[in-house]
């Protein structure tokens, strides 16, 4: 597996992502941005992030755009998770989507988030083609989701 991870700086760490968490909290989604809860594989712990969840094929998947952080490593573990919005919780389970399937989902990810995490993806946007596509898939982590009633 590709250790690809970018980063993120000081103003994300610090204020755009506790900005984010804190108005997703108080059930406020910008950009339809949610908690991301996930136990820890080491300690068990629960795990929170900002994430951007993505409605596509009739199937809500989470997309790495910083690459194979700790949430894709934990989420992997975990084989599930929790997706908070205020006091509204979604508890699902999670399959990573294969190399091959995920040119379209990240195209449609693009689309949607260009503006915020375009940079991530090296300089590939919505519009590329399916082997630009498919050339960063190894980079970035897709997992569709199974909401659970």
């Amino acid at each position: 597996m590709p250790a690809h991870v970018i980063k993120p700086g000081r103003f994300t760490v610090h204020v755009l992502n506790p900005l984010v968490a804190w108005l997703a909290r108080r059930g406020v989604s910008v950009w339809g941005a949610r908690i991301l809860a996930v136990r820890g594989r080491k300690t068990g712990a629960w795990r929170r992030t900002p994430v951007n969840p993505l409605t596509a094929d009739g199937h809500l998947h989470l997309v790495a755009p910083r690459g194979h952080v700790q949430w894709t490593h934990n989420l992997r573990a975990a084989g599930g998770g929790e997706l908070r919005l205020g006091r509204r919780t979604r508890r699902f389970t999670a399959v990573e989507v294969p190399d091959e399937e995920k040119p379209p989902l990240l195209r449609a990810y693009l689309r949607r988030w260009k503006a915020e995490v375009g940079v991530f993806f090296g300089g590939v946007g919505p519009d590329a083609t399916d082997a630009e596509l498919l050339a960063i898939a190894p980079k970035h982590p897709v997992f569709r989701l199974t909401v659970e009633r």
